[in-house]
């Protein structure tokens, strides 16, 4: 189980979805989201938030994921809280470990002059060529399934 949702998320970028669509909805049947409602509260998260190039949407949509886990439902839930914050640290950490870093823009090797635009890029074979988003994809659904075996 744990490689196919691997595959499907990676199989979700290709079909044009952004990183972070691409993890959440992977996962979408697990917390009992339809496959639209998955992508369309992650939606926002791609390119690094937005396409700002911030933190990387394969790592938003992984702690997306963490919040639907351990998220706390009460606002005065300060264990829960911390709970869902130190699950949030911890994944951080090791997706910087597997990827080097967490920011969009470190990941893609961009320079802080180029600006910022909303339109993304065609998906042609040279985009999956210069770009790491599909590992990105993979790592941040492989941390999530390995995260799940644990929890058993």
């Amino acid at each position: 189980m744990m490689e196919e949702r691997i595959e499907k998320a990676v199989a979700l970028f290709k079909e044009g979805y952004n990183c972070s669509q691409s993890v959440v909805a992977a996962f979408a049947d697990r917390y009992g989201f339809t496959r639209e409602q998955a992508l369309r509260m992650s939606a926002s998260f791609g390119g690094g938030i937005g396409r700002m190039r911030e933190t990387c949407g394969a790592a938003c949509g992984l702690f997306m994921l963490a919040g639907l886990e351990t998220g706390a439902v009460d606002g005065a839930d300060r264990e829960g809280k911390a709970a869902n914050y130190a699950l949030v640290q911890q994944l951080a950490e090791e997706f910087k470990k597997r990827n080097g870093a967490l920011k969009c823009a470190e990941l893609l090797g961009l320079s802080k002059k180029e600006p910022v635009v909303s339109t993304p890029e065609a998906r042609t074979p040279q985009y999956y060529a210069k770009r790491p988003c599909v590992k990105m994809v993979e790592e941040a659904a492989r941390i999530w399934c390995e995260y799940l075996e644990n929890q058993k």
